[in-house]
């Protein structure tokens, strides 16, 4: 199993353990990603397992950041937000993909927003909206380009399925072509990269890939790579995780490593309330004070790195 296959398969099981999938659906899920019945049920009950050790203090903690209901209130970024557009661009070896772009009046910088293991939904095309609002244009890459776009997929399963299938190489090159075309819509601006759960990981895996055309970088709850080593990077991270995210955060101190022997600046904010996943405000976990928290630290961050 790919280690981004790996991450995904951990994530459904989580998302059963924590009551946020039921049984017989994460089984399904499971299946799609091809884990045959007695490695599905053995990975569900290790996690299951884990989360009885913890407390569950997650499944408490989403509880309590949902209500048990759809989160009110305007979600950080989303009052100035501007309206994304559906683009194609080049990609690899002559492939086109699709995109959503979202024009900054006067760009201070461009921003690449690398979508979750749904694909490229309405709330990873608000979170490019929202950049633009406060300054900097911005990009998010379908990564499903090839299977014909994320909204081929009527079942968001099917869309995770699909990305657990893609080689990592493909997925650095297409968020790589994605940055050639931020440089080419933003000429002379710094650029920087957002990335949540899945594409959090992808971005970690953008900085031990080599690409130092990012002046800025701010990985949301995404796992470093195992053994990964940033190499011809001037990249500034702040990484974000959240403090009841167990399984991310175990790769904080791998990060930390990477980051101090590269000799990069970097940061790392850990939201005190939240569990994984805590910034996607239509989703389960949404925290409301700490995405707003999160939200003015990646802006101040992007403020000082990218102008």
């Amino acid at each position: 199993m790919m280690p981004l296959q790996r991450y995904i398969a951990e994530e459904i099981a989580t998302d059963h353990a924590e009551g946020l999938l039921e049984r017989r659906e994460a089984l399904r899920r499971l299946g799609m990603l091809g884990l045959g019945a007695p490695a599905a049920v053995a990975l569900l009950a290790a996690c299951s397992s884990s989360s009885s050790r913890s407390g569950s203090a997650a499944t408490t903690s989403a509880a309590a950041a949902s209500g048990g209901a759809t989160p009110t209130g305007t979600p950080p970024g989303m009052s100035t937000a501007v309206q994304t557009s559906d683009i194609t661009l080049a990609g690899p070896e002559g492939r086109t993909l699709k995109a959503a772009w979202a024009e900054a009046g006067q760009a201070r910088g461009g921003v690449l927003v690398i979508h979750e293991n749904k694909g490229l939904t309405a709330h990873i095309k608000s979170v490019a909206g929202r950049f633009a609002g406060v300054g900097y244009s911005a990009l998010a890459v379908d990564l499903l380009s090839e299977e014909g776009g994320t909204g081929t997929f009527t079942d968001d399963a099917a869309a995770t399925a699909a990305l657990a299938k893609i080689p990592q190489e493909r997925f650095v090159a297409d968020l790589q072509a994605g940055i050639a075309e931020l440089q080419r819509r933003v000429p002379g601006k710094k650029l920087g990269a957002t990335g949540f759960c899945f594409g959090g990981g992808l971005t970690w895996l953008l900085l031990t890939s080599g690409t130092p055309e990012l002046a800025a970088a701010t990985p949301f709850y995404g796992p470093f790579p195992d053994g990964g080593v940033i190499t011809n990077s001037k990249t500034a991270v702040l990484s974000v995780y959240g403090a009841l995210d167990q399984r991310v955060d175990a790769s904080k101190p791998a990060a930390d490593a990477a980051l101090d022997k590269a000799g990069l600046t970097h940061e790392s904010f850990v939201a005190p309330n939240a569990d994984h996943a805590f910034f996607n405000d239509t989703g389960p976990r949404y925290q409301a004070a700490d995405a707003a928290e999160a939200w003015q630290r990646v802006n101040d961050w992007y403020g000082k790195y990218l102008g």
